[in-house]
């Protein structure tokens, strides 16, 4: 059966089925459940990762730091680099102890000896699972795609660049899902049983299809918009290499085909990426800890030793009293009085790992292309640069969230990191939700002693149930996956030399969970009006029937002033002007779905203690 005819088979949410449909057993098109998805405000709880100790995370940010070394999987057996690496990290101010050092460095020697000595794998940074590849994609490769978006700049004029809303001109949007979405009770889509749209006749079939119905106001949750849908593409994957068969949103598929080959080549090594990254999330697995930690045990008052009592205060400690009290404030503001009667006790003893080393369970093997072969994959596409200039010289960063809505059903995110230019240092920083009752339920603590909870976890009494894992370097050449069940953040940067400009250029691929099909471009026919007037320009009229000549096309008869009338009073396709307005209302929306799920997260993710 063809991959075609497999698309058609699977109904779509918003066209043949309501917004918030999941196919079942038996249903067709249905191939097996859904992934665990963060954006579901009513189901967070299916998308927690074990409650994890400060000085765990600690360890991962160690070994992620190793990892970001040339040849660390050699060096790592090298018993006098490796007694540097420990002195390094024992002396460097974090909440880190020689057995946990021993842990990380056994680890690693473990790791490398599954890979050959000359290989450069793929490396799961922290659980969840973040990967990164600083090989996946070759020096040449990169190179002809900074070339090639080079030019892709160069042809766009000043007044044609989108900057991103809100970005003080820094943020350059030259492909973005936001921009001409699917827009229901506006755009047209293709029914089902209509051949879908190729590379070659989607901007020809313009206006095809019937206007996509509003969704009831029933139907859904509030993770879900009622109003827009980002559009994938469709992406063959059943040969060597994908194969991009529908237009990418705002990306032409005429003038820019050879842009696609390079999206197509990012793809395929994207894959083996989200393979590691959506393999726990798709045999439900849950990650062993490193550290356990199940009593609350108390060193003598006065104990200064760091390495059972940690440094006098870590940032770990700081930002997590800090995420506590920005999601939710005491409100008797009294926080900080002591009870003249609360018992004295001593520092909490910190816990490490147990030595011997032992190798940690992995997720059973899971491979995209073995399982979605015949079913292909739907991408969404972004690419986008940071400018800096000496005039606005620093991005101070994100904010924290979770990709789309589950209109779009985004379970893993893709970032290639291909040009990077005079800037500072910069991470993606990651964090993750725990269950309360699961986890802090099962240690055990004495009467009104709820300090460990910040000590330990770097939690608060009374803040959520979220914990900051950590952050990757955003490196030139860098491929980075993750799942959407992570939250994550840009972190900010600056120029390195203030007196030239800089800039920051990433593709974005968002893969949208292969167990159910969503509207894409192959049901929604070019929608851009700048695309289909250029199109109708330049096509010229039928040949003449008694002369081998071929007659102009009349619209180009008229003056540029009348071909504008002409072209503003046609109702569809969308114009750049009405696109934008669109785009405006999308990111309110979306600003607001945000705020809600953070809502949702403090009235009933909030850690509250036993007082027994």
């Amino acid at each position: 059966m063809s991959i075609e005819s497999k698309f058609s088979e699977a109904k779509l949410p918003g066209r043949d089925e309501p917004i918030d449909y999941v196919p079942q057993y038996g249903s067709p098109g249905y191939i097996g459940k859904l992934f665990k998805n963060g954006l579901s405000i009513w189901e967070l709880g299916g998308s927690t990762f074990p409650m994890t100790t400060l000085r765990e995370f600690t360890m991962l940010q160690l070994m992620n730091t190793i990892t970001d070394k040339p040849d660390w999987n050699t060096k790592v057996n090298n018993p006098e680099i490796a007694k540097k690496w420990k002195e390094e990290a024992l002396t460097s101010g974090a909440d880190i102890t020689s057995k946990m050092v021993d842990w990380c460095l056994d680890e690693l020697r473990y790791k490398a000896s599954l890979i050959p000595q000359d290989a450069s794998p793929p490396v799961v940074v922290y659980n969840g699972d973040v990967v990164k590849s600083d090989t996946a994609l070759s020096i040449e490769f990169k190179q002809a795609l900074q070339e090639a978006m080079t030019k892709f700049e160069d042809a766009i004029p000043n007044k044609l660049k989108d900057w991103h809303p809100g970005s003080d001109e820094k943020v350059w949007d030259l492909v973005h899902p936001s921009l001409f979405p699917l827009v229901y009770g506006r755009t047209r889509i293709l029914e089902r049983g209509t051949s879908q749209t190729t590379l070659d006749d989607c901007i020809k079939r313009c206006g095809q299809g019937k206007i996509a119905e509003v969704p009831d106001r029933n139907d859904g949750d509030r993770s879900h918009s009622k109003k827009f849908q980002w559009l994938p593409c469709e992406v063959d994957i059943s040969g060597e290499n994908p194969k991009i068969t529908t237009y990418i949103d705002n990306l032409h598929p005429i003038h820019e085909k050879h842009l696609y080959s390079f999206i197509e080549t990012v793809i395929k090594e994207s894959i083996p990426l989200w393979d590691l990254t959506l393999a726990p999330l798709r045999n439900y697995f849950t990650h062993q800890l490193r550290i356990k930690y199940t009593t609350v045990d108390h060193a003598p008052e006065g104990e200064n030793n760091p390495d059972i009592v940690g440094p006098p205060v870590s940032t770990q400690e700081e930002n997590a009293v800090n995420l506590g009290q920005e999601e939710k404030q005491v409100e008797d503001g009294n926080e900080d009085e002591e009870d003249p009667e609360e018992e004295v006790r001593g520092p909490e003893i910190r816990p490490e790992p147990e030595l011997p080393f032992s190798p940690l369970k992995t997720p059973p093997n899971f491979s995209l292309k073995d399982t979605y072969k015949q079913r292909g994959l739907q991408v969404i596409v972004k690419l986008a640069n940071i400018e800096l200039t000496p005039e606005k010289p620093e991005y101070t960063g994100g904010s924290w969230h979770i990709e789309g809505q589950l209109n779009e059903h985004i379970v893993a995110t893709a970032l290639y990191y291909y040009s990077c230019s005079n800037i500072t240092s910069s991470t993606l920083s990651f964090r993750q939700m725990f269950s309360f009752w699961d986890d802090m339920s099962e240690v055990n603590y004495e009467q009104e002693d709820f300090r460990w909870a910040t000590t330990i976890f770097g939690c608060a009494q009374e803040g959520t149930t979220v914990q900051d894992v950590g952050g990757v370097e955003t490196r030139e050449g860098r491929l980075l996956t993750f799942p959407n069940v992570l939250q994550h953040r840009v972190g900010p940067f600056k120029l390195e030399d203030p007196t030239k400009p800089g800039h920051r250029k990433i593709l974005a691929l968002f893969l949208v969970d292969p167990n159910i099909k969503i509207i894409s471009t192959a049901h929604v026919p070019c929608q851009r009006q700048d695309w289909w007037r250029e199109a109708i320009n330049s096509k010229p009229q039928a040949s003449a029937s008694t002369l081998n000549t071929t007659k102009t096309n009349p619209i180009d008869q008229l003056s540029l002033e009348l071909q504008d009338n002409v072209f503003d009073g046609v109702d569809f396709p969308i114009s750049l002007g009405e696109a934008k307005e669109l785009r405006e209302e999308l990111m309110e929306e979306r600003k607001r779905f945000l705020i809600n799920r953070k809502e949702k997260v403090t009235e009933e993710y909030t850690i509250s203690l036993c007082e027994h």
